[in-house]
């Protein structure tokens, strides 16, 4: 049997360039796409924490087949260990044939940052030059490049709960010839007041960005929080907001800057405007279909899909190819 390629980290950043991996994933959300509901299972670990199981399988009949196989051991901190490791399978939907193994972090980190950039070409302003990253981690120094795609940014300010970080990502965007600032705690508030993209990728559990601090036409794009106990903003931002999701089946029952204000009958999920599908298929043209749209304030929360993996897989596929 023929050894099946491996695609690492490194290798992945050439072969999903930001541009056509917009791209992919836009023409992806207008394809059939099969997504079975993510699988969740638990395994216990002898005198350790319970570890789980995360299974995404997406596939096009007749073209490609796609697994994310995530795994969680909490335990593996004790050991300086990376507690959560994965890999993507990309198969050949006719036959079943593997075709690449690929690194399921960097996979995730773009293709993530690449919907929000295709939401902000959407929802954001086309003018809007001041971005304002809460977060310092990975997911923020993909966001920050694929926003500058997008939009005309000219100057970056960068929060963080570790100081320490955000100015280790400032220092880094100095030297690339950006305009980066780091924002202390006292000065956020400001910050996002003075922002035209509010770009959050965390794991906080408390509000971060608070809906009393936001101006008129400010876009929010939400992509950490990923469960129920989690959130990044308050319910005035929610209320204050034109709320789009990357689906609504994952948004509304993951997003905890949702769900929350749900619960408490704040918002209602009749309230989602839209969904990605939605807006590439044109159904909904995002801000420009909103009543005084350079005034309103637009939110688009993300909690990944299954399609968005597989799109980027067959990208990097059809890349790969070429290079052999």
């Amino acid at each position: 049997m023929p050894t099946i390629p491996y695609i690492n980290a490194q290798q992945l950043t050439s072969l999903l360039p930001w541009n056509n991996l917009i791209d992919a994933l836009q023409d992806v959300f207008l394809q059939d796409v099969i997504e079975p509901v993510r699988h969740h299972h638990f395994l216990n670990v002898p005198d350790e924490p319970q570890a789980t199981l995360l299974l995404m399988p997406a596939w096009i009949e007749g073209q490609y087949l796609g697994v994310k196989q995530v795994s969680v051991f909490p335990g593996n901190n004790a050991r300086n260990q990376p507690a959560i490791n994965g890999s993507y399978l990309l198969s050949n939907a006719n036959t079943g044939e593997p075709l690449l193994q690929l690194d399921a972090n960097e996979l995730t980190a773009r293709r993530t940052a690449a919907a929000s950039a295709l939401a902000s070409k959407y929802l954001s302003r086309d003018n809007a030059s001041q971005l304002l990253m809460i977060g310092a981690g990975r997911m923020a120094r993909a966001l920050i490049e694929v926003h500058s795609i997008v939009r005309p940014i000219e100057t970056i300010q960068i929060w963080s709960r570790t100081e320490k970080s955000a100015l280790k990502l400032v220092k880094e965007l100095q030297a690339q010839g950006k305009s980066a600032s780091l924002c202390k705690n006292q000065q956020l508030p400001q910050a996002v007041a003075d922002a035209d993209i509010i770009s959050c990728a965390t794991v906080s559990t408390q509000p971060i960005v608070l809906g009393k601090w936001l101006q008129s036409g400010v876009h929010l794009d939400l992509v950490g929080a990923f469960r129920q106990d989690m959130r990044e903003t308050d319910d005035e931002a929610i209320s204050r907001s034109s709320v789009f999701v990357d689906t609504r089946a994952g948004a509304l029952s993951e997003a905890g800057d949702l769900t929350q204000p749900i619960d408490k009958g704040l918002f209602s999920e009749g309230q989602v405007i839209a969904e990605l599908k939605e807006l590439c298929a044109g159904k909904h043209s995002g801000r420009s279909q909103l009543t005084d749209s350079n005034l309103k304030n637009t939110l688009f929360k993300s909690v990944g899909a299954a399609r968005e993996d597989l799109a980027a897989a067959m990208l990097a596929h059809k890349l790969y190819e070429k290079t052999k």
